[in-house]
């Protein structure tokens, strides 16, 4: 992947005092990018070039 999809210092002040692992942010990362193709081929399938709340 070529660069994040997630702010790394926004996620850790929603950790709330908690730590994040090494592979936390690429796990991360992976399940966004596949909630955004889900949310895109949803879009596509209803017509929208414009993907809306309800698409993800």
């Amino acid at each position: 992947m070529a660069s994040s999809l997630v702010v790394k210092s926004a996620i850790r002040s929603q950790l709330k005092g908690m730590r994040a692992g090494g592979d936390f942010f690429k796990s991360l990362d992976n399940a966004m990018a596949n909630m955004l193709k889900q949310a895109v081929a949803r879009a596509k399938q209803n017509g929208r070039k414009t993907c809306r709340g309800c698409d993800v």
